[in-house]
């Protein structure tokens, strides 16, 4: 790939593209104990696809489903899968929806996004490098911090846990046509 530019204005490059969660990770991590010690987590289960038009529109949605998170410790997850955190009983999926994107620089763009974390959406850009994969695949490395607050995941634990939380998505996408 010769720019990012040439593979958006691509007529191969339009259609549907289609998350490959085998080769992705979505993580989490945020300061706890105080901001002592950082509380790491993945989720395990997420599905996704992008839509590519031309000339340079993107779309896509991100489904996570909310009680994949796993930080090592069971009980915390437990914690974090409840009402306390994430309530994933009554909210099942985090989603983002990707509504559009702008060039920063050769290989990164400003997606913009909406996260949606217990029926709670907020507005949020992410940072993206873009980077093909071997196989005709398409890598795309983001990260954000987000307020929990902002979506009203509210447990705390006497301090335990900060509000501050960054995001990071390691995804691989292949075309779909």
């Amino acid at each position: 790939m010769a720019s990012l530019s040439e593979f958006f204005s691509d007529p191969g490059s339009a259609g549907t593209w289609t998350l490959d969660p085998g080769r992705s990770t979505i993580a989490v991590k945020t300061k706890s104990m105080w901001g002592l010690v950082p509380v790491k987590g993945k989720f395990t289960e997420f599905s996704g696809e992008g839509q590519l038009t031309a000339p340079q529109t993107v779309s896509g949605r991100i489904e996570i489903k909310a009680t994949s998170l796993r930080t090592g410790i069971r009980k915390r997850d437990e914690h974090l899968h409840s009402a306390d955190f994430f309530e994933a009983e009554k909210f099942p999926v985090i989603t983002a929806v990707i509504t559009g994107a702008d060039a920063v620089d050769g290989d990164t763009i400003d997606l913009r996004a909406e996260l949606t974390v217990k029926d709670v959406t907020r507005p949020l850009t992410l940072r993206t490098k873009v980077v093909p994969v071997g196989d005709g695949g398409m890598r795309l490395i983001t990260k954000a911090i987000v307020d929990r607050q902002d979506f009203t995941v509210d447990g705390n634990l006497v301090g335990m846990i900060g509000d501050k939380a960054t995001i990071s998505g390691d995804l691989v996408f292949r075309h779909a046509g």
